[in-house]
């Protein structure tokens, strides 16, 4: 198994973003670089997870730090998938935002079984206006 290092507050180019988001199975507008550039640019915690120089994992969050996260993209390169890598961006992410703050998550409909197994209870009292692109 390859040393996996982790970084926090640096954002990775964009194509290895997309790169990645397009491995992973995450879906995302791949194909418009400067919304994915502006979600980065917009966000204000990112941990990336490396193997050497290669994206193989990210968690994008926007937080207050005191109160409520939103753990908005959680990708892991599908070759890294199952290697403790998304467990870890998780754990990294709660060590930031510390144990005051609510982490909370929309999950994409093929992850709904992993959430609650990284430590996540399931919620009934949310409420969405769905973005129309």
């Amino acid at each position: 198994m390859p040393e996996i290092t982790y970084k926090t507050g640096f954002i990775p180019e964009t194509k290895s973003i997309i790169d990645l988001y397009a491995s992973s199975g995450l879906i995302r507008p791949i194909q418009d670089i400067e919304r994915i550039k502006s979600m980065y640019e917009n966000s204000n915690l990112v941990i990336s997870a490396w193997d050497n120089e290669q994206l193989v994992g990210i968690a994008r969050s926007l937080t207050d730090f005191c109160y409520a996260c939103y753990l908005s993209d959680l990708a892991v390169h599908k070759t890294y998938q199952k290697e403790g890598i998304g467990r870890t961006l998780i754990e990294l992410t709660k060590d930031k935002i510390s144990e005051q703050t609510a982490l909370i998550l929309l999950s994409a409909p093929g992850a709904m079984e992993y959430y609650p197994k990284v430590g996540f209870d399931v919620i009934e009292n949310g409420f969405i206006i769905k973005r129309k692109s």
